[in-house]
């Protein structure tokens, strides 16, 4: 009885072992199939000479268009921000790159699969017609934009200055559709400015300083240092660093912003791919020359690129004790992703994501965003006052009535942030009276 016994458990512990390794064998003969390039090949080489045959006109099915279209179907299809370029669009994309361009000023990716403003930047054509961040662009020129990658969108908002370009915009809180005609400009703004949009950085009352960044371009941590040490010989006791609707641009800028207060070989940002793309890891080389400063970091969605990172960074090391940093405001936009231009044969080119920004306790930033410490919502029309009262140009073409309604208009987030410093202010000054020694005696009783 007892051999019976054993006989069963032993076959059935075989079968088991049977059935286990016949799994995982067909699984890695199905993984092996769906990577192996050959049959793939075999598959697209069939598709591509029934096209050539068969399709009724004759006229589109040269390999060349044929393979390009299979090109570009292919990038589009890993993410937004990957694209296959060809000569021309490779050869713009130098020209942009080398020298400044005609636009409307509004920064755009695609979220939720519609081409997305992530917010206009500031004495544009686009600010200046109210476009708001998160607002949705279904055309442009007429042209249906809902399957347009970012690039070609990019693409077909710029040109010559002084040229026209219509958008037709869906605003998704109000579900309402509005087009806006809008003449392209050099888009050259000065990206540091004060609370009047000037560049004159004085103090409030408390010794607060407020400091707006509206992009990180080649000049801004300069500008910016310079703005700080004007505040400095003020007396600045604490600041307000406003990074709401600024859609990024250079890495370098926003890493020396973030060093100018946390200490020297302090971690920033990594960024992390795979294959040929290796971890890089980009720390402080400065010298904490403000680590001790009390700072409020302001942001919205419309905070994207290199003002997460920034934003990121700040509240990372302020939980590690290495600034002192708090974030005010509402959730930024999620674009945390590297792209890299790869060369090709005969002056064509990849743009291809190869890496994702993380902050220094390793946060991903794409697609998820960073959220603020404190959440303080701003409906829509005092976003679009804000925009208002920040373009002294705009607010004199008002109706007197519409101007003192914006001038006489709130900023809730700021008024929070300046809460916050004054409270850190009185908390800091603050010093206990030392307690009395209480004399002896007999207490009377009634």
């Amino acid at each position: 009885m007892k051999k019976k016994i054993l006989y069963g458990l032993l076959l059935t512990g075989l079968g088991v072992n049977l059935f286990l390794g016949a799994q995982i064998y067909f699984q890695s003969v199905s993984a092996a199939e769906k990577d192996d390039p050959y049959q793939h090949l075999k598959l697209f080489s069939l598709v591509l000479e029934r096209v050539r045959q068969d399709y009724v006109d004759a006229d589109k099915v040269a390999y060349q268009d044929l393979i390009q279209s299979a090109l570009k179907g292919m990038l589009s299809h890993l993410d937004p921000h990957s694209e296959y370029m060809d000569t021309n669009k490779f050869l713009d994309l130098k020209k942009d790159t080398e020298g400044k361009f005609g636009g409307v000023g509004i920064v755009i990716a695609v979220k939720d699969g519609w081409i997305t403003v992530v917010s206009p930047m500031e004495d544009t054509p686009g600010f200046k017609a109210g476009i708001l961040s998160g607002d949705r662009i279904v055309r442009i020129d007429g042209r249906n934009a809902e399957k347009m990658s970012t690039p070609d969108a990019v693409n077909r908002l710029r040109g010559e200055p002084g040229t026209k370009v219509t958008l037709t915009i869906l605003r998704p809180s109000t579900a309402m559709t509005k087009e806006y005609t809008l003449t392209r400009e050099i888009i050259n703004v000065p990206t540091v400015k004060d609370l009047n949009g000037h560049r004159e950085f004085p103090l409030d009352e408390h010794k607060i300083g407020y400091i707006h960044l509206t992009q990180f371009g080649e000049q801004t941590t300069s500008d910016f240092e310079e703005a700080l040490q004007k505040l400095k010989r003020q007396g600045m006791q604490a600041l307000v660093l406003d990074l709401r609707t600024n859609p990024g641009g250079l890495l370098d800028q926003a890493v020396q912003i973030v060093e100018m207060f946390v200490p020297r070989n302090t971690l920033i940002v990594t960024t992390e791919g795979r294959g040929s793309t290796p971890k890089s890891e980009y720390r402080a080389k400065g010298g904490e020359k403000f680590s001790k400063l009390p700072l409020v970091v302001l942001v919205n969605g419309g905070s994207a690129s290199a003002s997460e990172i920034v934003s990121g960074a700040l509240q990372d090391l302020t939980a590690r004790g290495q600034c002192r940093a708090i974030l005010v405001g509402e959730q930024t936009f999620g674009k945390g992703s590297v792209q890299s231009i790869l060369p090709l044969m005969n002056g064509q080119a990849l743009r291809l994501t190869t890496a994702k920004y993380y902050t220094p306790s390793h946060k991903v930033i794409h697609e998820r965003g960073i959220t603020p410490d404190i959440t303080v919502p701003m409906s829509e029309e005092e976003e679009r006052d804000l925009m208002l009262k920040r373009s002294p140009g705009v607010l004199e073409s008002l109706e007197e009535e519409e101007r003192q309604r914006v001038l006489n208009s709130t900023d809730p987030q700021l008024e929070r942030a300046y809460d916050l410093l004054k409270g850190i202010a009185i908390y800091t000054q603050f010093t206990p009276t030392e307690a009395k020694p209480v004399k002896s005696g007999k207490v009377a009783s009634k």
